[in-house]
């Protein structure tokens, strides 16, 4: 998209949301990058991204007191918009973490990494949270992935993982030590697991192409 575009970063109180700035300015520098807590900016915006970092239930009582959770819906179903961490899974109906309920756009929960589960291929314990680089496997094509290779590394830090009811939701998948999923499509919405803003050039790649694309699913 070649016009000046506004691309509004939700500021809830929760996310890492200097370095999501800093990551889509760097790739947007010709556009109108804010950070905002204003209701009337985000529904105004051409694009939206929506971080999350932290515990669920502190998330969704952030959101939900700052007179945000309005614009935010609207936002996710009309416009542009970019899940981030748990700003991916505030998007469906429940979180076992705390047993919290998110916003129920759609269908499905969060659920923690199962500690009998957590056993590598040589038998070794895996750590939860799990945190660090791990591939995401395009499940399917979409223009998020555009310049990105099929299986390159992100940067994950998490210990629930959103599991959807409709499983044609999913765009990516990795493995800890099982398939879970690692991003989400859904008309012009997108939401990822990992953060690109901590994911060196594949993550810019990511921001940009979000930053570029014109909310069809069609590359």
């Amino acid at each position: 998209m070649s016009t000046k575009q506004r691309i509004a970063i939700v500021d809830y109180g929760m996310g890492n949301l200097r370095s999501v700035y800093q990551a889509v300015k760097h790739v947007a520098d010709e556009h109108d990058v804010v950070l905002t807590h204003d209701p009337e900016i985000v529904a105004s915006a051409d694009k939206v991204i929506f971080p999350g970092q932290g515990a669920m239930r502190d998330c969704m009582k952030n959101l939900n007191e700052s007179g945000l959770r309005i614009v935010v819906e609207a936002a996710a179903k009309e416009k542009p918009f970019l899940g981030v961490c748990v700003g991916m899974q505030m998007l469906f109906e429940h979180s076992e973490e705390a047993n919290t309920e998110g916003l129920g756009l759609f269908k499905g929960r969060s659920l923690r990494f199962p500690a009998a589960l957590m056993i590598d291929e040589v038998g070794q314990k895996l750590k939860v949270p799990h945190m660090g680089w791990n591939n995401v496997k395009h499940a399917r094509q979409h223009p998020i992935w555009q310049g990105i290779d099929n299986n390159d590394r992100f940067y994950y830090v998490h210990s629930y993982f959103v599991h959807p009811v409709d499983t044609d939701l999913v765009i990516g998948v990795s493995d800890y030590p099982f398939t879970f999923c690692g991003a989400i499509a859904s008309e012009q919405l997108v939401a990822v697991q990992f953060h690109p803003e901590k994911s060196d050039k594949a993550g810019l790649q990511l921001y940009r192409n979000f930053v570029n694309w014109d909310g069809k699913t069609s590359s």
